[in-house]
């Protein structure tokens, strides 16, 4: 894909500009391009390069929430769920959970529970939630120790990394310009709008653009952006935080190892926390922790107790006891979760449950918090708040982004390929065939990646970087660290054959390194 000089690139004014390509941002600029605005997005790094890529590839309704009585809450999720798995049915799809318990009581109370989240899902529902007797239970899952009963329900699974592609392939056709790699250094008012400077961060090219509006959408990230834009009286004073970041750690195990056809939810570990197990592009997810943190770093890395909560449940919830060996690539992602539910003095602010929309200055709104499974209704949010408080008109054009099929999506009724299966061409639903029998295509590079598709993401996904291809364009770096170190130097050749831009490929190595665990790692926990 030609990147065109950022001067010229940013030489038209916007009527939004979204910084932050994650879920929630690519959200609002499919949402913005829909209803005929003039859209702008611009990603400091690449898409969905923080947490939107390091989810534990869920769609759901939040059964936890039913426990804490927010039937609204849930029920929009539900609602939300459906939509996403018909907007990409290639990229979501439906996937039966299984949970496993020690007393008939718990049991009970669990299939209680879950007879109400289907119910509330009403004609959206994906399954029956059902009791498994021993046999059905060894057929899909192991029986896991302890187990006297044991439940079938159903919620849905995605890709988080190529969903959000696909979400900045739709605002592009949808008339967006939308570019990864580009920072936003500096933030001014100026006549009625904003002057933002922005710098992109492979060529150093410097640029300012003019828009009438900006929404900051950079999750765990949000503070420092108002920051830039909000300057306090005294500019060595920080602005009230809205955020706080919380991490969350998964690893990926040999789908051999934890041999699974359906996902495992362990409602209650040691520590009362919820872990799950799922089978994801022919290798196993099990996941998450929780634990709070004062910063924010790029690529955070994993705490000591965190390893040490995850090896001990997965012996003693899933049965398995894993060696550092084992461990095929390890992954941690920072939740951006909303801080307080008041708007800072002087701003505006809409509430959910979930997520946070705060207005601070005319025509610079905040969105925070949220999940991948409500990012269109908060893109929603975000472009309504903007018209009720002036700072846009009302939308030339319906969006119905509801309806909207995503870019790459297949016909209705078209049989997708599980999820649950190894990376393939089908993940790129109807641009497939571009890649099938295009030149490259013999050239295997381990993992179902071909040179024709690394040259592809080049040309038509904003692949620059060997971290681009090998950890968003195709998941080599989430299902097995060390396979994606040796593809490496391959796909960087190829890389700079397509753009003539250094892909960076040291820095990957060294990424993978972070996603690998050493025995020392594992001593002592």
């Amino acid at each position: 894909m030609t990147r065109p000089e950022l001067s010229d690139w940013t030489l038209e004014p916007c009527d939004v500009l979204v910084v932050g390509g994650g879920a929630t941002g690519l959200g609002v600029a499919v949402q913005a391009a829909l209803e005929g605005r003039q859209v702008v997005l611009v990603e400091a790094r690449d898409f969905a390069c923080g947490t939107s890529s390091r989810s534990t590839k869920l769609l759901h309704g939040g059964v936890r929430y039913l426990a804490q009585g927010r039937i609204k809450l849930v029920r929009e999720a539900l609602r939300e769920r459906a939509i996403v798995l018909g907007l990409a049915p290639h990229l979501a799809q439906p996937l039966p959970f299984v949970v496993h318990e020690r007393s008939w009581w718990s049991w009970a109370l669990t299939t209680v529970g879950l007879k109400l989240y289907q119910w509330l899902a009403g004609r959206l529902s994906l399954g029956s939630t059902e009791m498994l007797s021993s046999d059905e239970l060894s057929a899909s899952v192991p029986v896991l120790p302890g187990t006297v009963a044991a439940v079938r329900y159903w919620d849905g699974q995605f890709e988080d990394a190529r969903l959000a592609l696909a979400l900045a392939q739709t605002a592009q056709a949808g008339g967006a310009r939308v570019r990864n790699h580009v920072r936003v250094v500096g933030m001014v008012r100026h006549g009625q709008g904003w002057q933002v400077s922005l710098k992109d961060g492979l060529n150093g090219q410097t640029a300012t653009l003019q828009a009438a509006c900006v929404v900051n959408a950079t999750g765990v990230w949000v503070d420092a952006m108002r920051q830039l834009a909000l300057p306090a009286a005294n500019p060595a004073q920080k602005l009230p935080g809205l955020v706080k970041p919380s991490q969350g750690v998964h690893w990926v195990v040999d789908r051999a190892l934890l041999p699974l056809q359906e996902a495992v939810l362990v409602p209650r570990t040691s520590d009362g926390r919820v872990l799950f197990a799922v089978p994801w592009l022919g290798a196993t997810v099990i996941g998450t922790t929780d634990t709070p943190r004062n910063d924010a770093p790029l690529e955070p890395r994993p705490m000591a107790e965190e390893l040490a909560f995850l090896l001990k449940e997965t012996e003693q919830a899933l049965g398995v006891r894993l060696r550092a060996q084992d461990i095929k690539s390890i992954w941690v992602g920072l939740r951006p979760l909303v801080g307080g539910g008041s708007a800072p003095s002087g701003g505006t602010a809409q509430m959910s449950r979930e997520h946070l929309i705060v207005r601070e200055a005319p025509g610079f709104v905040t969105v925070t918090g949220g999940k991948w499974t409500t990012y269109r209704s908060m893109a929603q949010d975000v472009m309504g708040e903007l018209v009720r408080q002036g700072d846009l008109s009302a939308p030339v054009h319906d969006a119905r982004t509801e309806r909207h099929t995503l870019f790459g999506a297949p016909s209705p009724g078209t049989l997708a390929v599980s999820l649950m299966d190894t990376p393939g061409l089908h993940l790129l639903g109807t641009q497939a065939d571009q890649v099938k029998n295009a030149p490259g295509s013999e050239e295997m590079l381990g993992l179902g990646l071909t040179a024709a598709m690394v040259r592809y993401a080049a040309r038509s996904e904003w692949a620059v970087t060997v971290e681009d291809m090998l950890a968003r364009r195709w998941r080599v770096l989430f299902l097995d660290a060390r396979l994606a170190a040796q593809m490496a130097p391959r796909v960087a050749e190829l890389l700079e054959q397509e753009t003539g831009i250094d892909p960076a490929l040291p820095a990957f190595l060294a990424l993978c390194q972070q996603y690998q665990l050493s025995p020392s790692d594992l001593a002592g926990t």
